[in-house]
């Protein structure tokens, strides 16, 4: 403190917002329940009471009306007499049907992968590293492969969180010139699939690792695209296969700039000629700009060593990588780039 100066007194707007700042662990623990517990469901299905949401979840009626009550308070739910309750649009985006569904989002970020570590936030800061070998003996992407139950959540979440994304990016790509897209790391693939529907002359593949690549033939079968659609399971920092487009959403986000250019290096070795590497990711903005990436760029520090990155540090990785830019569309909350050899 400067001498001879006293602090700023705070205002009661400042007081409650610092409150909400401080208890928002509690508000996102409780959206967790609501989702674990799967209120927006249920209340769907009509049932609308405590006790028989208690009841086809094996709960606790009390303990499951505050839990409704609280929801009600943060606007998920709504109730005219105190006992029967009903869903708000809010409350819809935790239905794992409904379009742009958070649900798998809201399982995977509030579970104790992603929990346990943020606890350590002060570690990562002071060390730069992340916090999962420190709180539960291992880097997140080893825990999630002994933990199934968070693995299969995390990998819905992806798709949840670039859901709104995705037919807006399949729109933007110019299919022309493209035999085969390769979805890197697409998981179940919901990119790639997305560009397939809007491209019918389009052949796909998605890299991911072998426990996770059956769910894209799943999906892909699913949405009837299996006929033209493939999966490798594999290491990104190893090889890529061959192809004209290269799709990287939310992939470069989870490595530090090394480890980022070996995989663009690996991209830019296996293209055909002719072919782009296109990048989907959250973009950061000058300091002070609201939105998800700042806060996304520390939640990388914390679990993966990652971090979000401005357009200057993305040329710098694709110039370290072969690879130039030639193209920056918005894309809903992320962006996409597109890169050429």
């Amino acid at each position: 403190m400067t001498a001879g100066r006293s602090p700023a007194v705070p205002m009661q707007a400042e007081y409650e917002r610092m409150m909400g700042m401080v208890t928002g662990y509690w508000v996102s623990q409780v959206v967790h329940a609501a989702a674990e517990l799967n209120l927006a469901e249920h209340v769907a299905a009509g049932r609308t009471t405590a006790e028989a949401v208690a009841a086809a979840e094996s709960a606790d009626s009390d303990a499951t009306r505050r839990l409704l009550r609280t929801c009600a308070s943060l606007g998920l739910l709504t109730s005219e007499d105190g006992v029967h309750f009903a869903a708000t649009s809010l409350l819809a985006t935790l239905h794992p049907d409904s379009p742009h569904s958070l649900h798998h989002l809201t399982l995977s970020l509030t579970a104790p992968g992603h929990w346990l570590p943020w606890g350590r936030l002060p570690d990562a800061v002071r060390t730069g590293k992340p916090q999962g070998p420190a709180v539960y003996g291992s880097e997140v992407w080893d825990y999630m492969a002994t933990h199934p139950k968070e693995a299969h959540d995390f990998t819905l979440a992806m798709v949840n969180l670039t859901a709104m994304a995705n037919d807006e990016v399949a729109r933007q790509i110019d299919a022309r010139g493209v035999g085969v897209a390769v979805d890197v790391g697409g998981a179940n693939g919901s990119l790639l699939r997305a560009f397939m529907r809007e491209n019918p002359n389009v052949n796909g593949i998605v890299l991911d690792r072998p426990d996770i690549v059956p769910s894209a033939m799943e999906a892909a079968a699913a949405d009837g695209l299996a006929d033209r659609f493939g999966v490798v399971g594999g290491d990104f920092f190893e090889e890529v296969p061959a192809g004209d487009l290269y799709l990287l959403r939310h992939i470069l986000h989870d490595w530090n700039d090394d480890d980022c250019v070996r995989i663009l290096s690996n991209c830019r070795r296996s293209l055909n000629p002719g072919g782009r590497v296109a990048i989907v990711e959250l973009l950061v903005g000058p300091i002070g700009t609201p939105g998800l990436a700042p806060v996304m760029d520390v939640n990388m520090l914390v679990m993966a060593g990652g971090r979000e990155r401005d357009l200057a540090e993305y040329d710098a990785l694709f110039a370290r990588a072969g690879l130039r830019r030639t193209r920056v569309a918005e894309a809903g909350d992320m962006v996409l780039i597109e890169t050429v050899a």
